[in-house]
């Protein structure tokens, strides 16, 4: 009898995540069917045209389609590396500091930026960058001329990898930080017994005992290889880097909604939402192979 009101009490907890899950889940799929319409706001989804695959026809014609698709894979699979590298080894360095109190403060300090959105972040990295900032200004010093960073198409990508690399970098090191302390010590005392320096324990036993962590982010990451970050470039990008900087996303919101091309807007999500489910079960696929992570 108390086991069945458990497991009615249990049921209905699960009442309101179910109705929330339906109606901001399962409900907005409907619109997937303006990928196939010739959209008209004032008829509705259902008295639309239906011109079947024209947009996603149209879509591949497109002259700014490889630009997007080519700008998005690029930026995203660059910042997949640098987020993958730039933690792990700043958590090796950090792992040698003996300071706690130490430590512990430049854990903080790189772990801030990830609890701030994009908005203020976007802000500061433009005025650093800008004409007058103080990159230039520090380059200035050197006799180097001003350079217009936000408006250069060679300089802008990496701007955008190295901003979202400051954001990320400090909660990712905290990850392999976790994996670090997981090792076993004597591992090391035996290793030093051995005659190993502080590089071949690095390499001998640090890294084997963080593979697994860094097998999982890596296959994890795949499925985000078509997200590039819309609030990120949203914020930081102009009309005169569109060419290695605008993509999916940002094109999706041109279009759709600056353009009021509602039926090629959701053709492109609908195809960059297929290709991400993919890339995850690719991903997931991997990862339950080498790292052995599973969800069920």
């Amino acid at each position: 009898m108390r086991n069945k009101a458990f497991i009615t009490n249990y049921y209905l907890m699960l009442i309101p995540g179910m109705i929330l899950l339906v109606m901001f889940s399962f409900v907005p799929l409907f619109g997937i069917a303006i990928a196939f319409e010739n959209f008209n706001a004032g008829l509705g989804i259902w008295r639309s045209e239906w011109v079947g695959l024209d947009n996603f026809t149209y879509m591949f014609q497109l002259s700014d389609s490889r630009v997007i698709f080519m700008n998005t894979i690029y930026l995203a699979v660059m910042k997949i590396i640098a987020n993958l590298i730039v933690p792990l080894i700043f958590a090796l360095l950090l792992n040698e500091v003996r300071k706690m109190a130490f430590k512990r403060f430049v854990q903080t300090i790189v772990y801030l930026p990830h609890f701030l959105s994009w908005v203020i972040l976007a802000g500061i990295v433009t005025d650093m960058f800008s004409y007058h900032g103080i990159v230039n200004q520090f380059f200035g010093v050197f006799g180097f001329k001003p350079v217009l960073f936000l408006a250069s198409n060679t300089w802008f990508p990496g701007i955008l990898v190295g901003s979202d690399v400051w954001k990320e970098f400090g909660f990712n090191t905290i990850i392999y930080l976790a994996a670090l302390t997981g090792i076993n010590p004597s591992l090391y005392e035996a290793a030093a017994i051995d005659g190993a320096g502080r590089a071949k324990q690095l390499w001998h036993v640090t890294l084997p005992g963080i593979k697994p962590t860094i097998v999982l982010l890596a296959t994890l990451s795949l499925g985000n290889v078509l997200n590039a970050g819309f609030d990120q470039i949203y914020n930081m990008y102009n009309p005169l880097v569109y060419s290695s900087s605008d993509i999916i996303d940002t094109y999706v919101y041109r279009v759709g909604l600056l353009n009021v091309q509602y039926g090629l807007a959701t053709a492109v999500g609908l195809l960059k939402s297929v290709v991400s489910l993919l890339l995850i079960g690719v991903s997931y696929t991997l990862a339950s192979k080498f790292a052995n992570y599973r969800i069920f």
